[in-house]
């Protein structure tokens, strides 16, 4: 399948960047995921577990480099959200099925629920890539989106880099599971798109 080429291609190219940049791959892959650029968590930080359990890197690094990679990418995408994505999302959300009542209802989530949105909302599979984009829409406090996407990304970095190091000696098998994720992830995106694009019609 033409899909599973492309996922096993992009997740070698992670694991050739992360094996010749070291920590610092880390936080350029994790910055570009978190800035509304769906790469794949779930093997980035999983194989950067792999290298710790080859000696090669510290658990609670990698997983500080993953958080910081987040933060990285998740400043820029904030700040198009912040200074031009409401505007652009008023004037042509209705070509992608986003309503005003839509960016209300973002708004009232935002200020009522901020800190527990982004929090959450990065230790979900793709939502954690595009959560930025509506925080600053929403014009949340920076100062607490960064702390929440921090401690959140911290959580998830860590979690899926202890998964690679404690399955170490069976990466290869367990690189087939993390691309059939991918799949699950595509199935539940199309189920969210249906139900939107239903919604979307029946409330205009």
């Amino acid at each position: 399948m033409m899909l599973e080429k492309l996922i096993l291609l992009l997740a070698a190219s992670i694991m050739g960047i992360i094996s010749t940049m070291g920590y610092g791959g880390v936080v350029l892959l994790m910055a570009i995921e978190s800035a509304c650029i769906p790469l794949p968590s779930e093997i980035i930080m999983p194989f950067a577990g792999y290298l710790v359990f080859k000696g090669e890197m510290i658990l609670w690094i990698v997983a500080l480099m993953g958080a910081l990679g987040c933060v990285l990418g998740s400043i820029p995408a904030y700040y198009i959200g912040k200074t031009g994505g409401r505007r652009l999302a008023e004037k042509y959300g209705r070509f992608v099925l986003v309503s005003k009542k839509d960016l209300q209802m973002a708004d009232d989530w935002f200020k009522n629920y901020g800190e527990i949105i982004i929090f959450i909302g990065r230790l979900l599979p793709a939502v954690r890539t595009f959560i930025a984009l509506p925080a600053g829409i929403a014009h949340m406090n920076m100062s607490k989106f960064i702390i929440y996407t921090f401690i959140g990304s911290f959580i998830w970095c860590w979690a899926l880099a202890y998964i690679g190091m404690i399955f170490g000696e069976q990466w290869d098998t367990l690189k087939v599971y993390f691309h059939k994720f991918h799949y699950v992830i595509a199935g539940g995106t199309m189920v969210f798109i249906i139900w939107y694009i239903k919604r979307h019609f029946q409330n205009n």
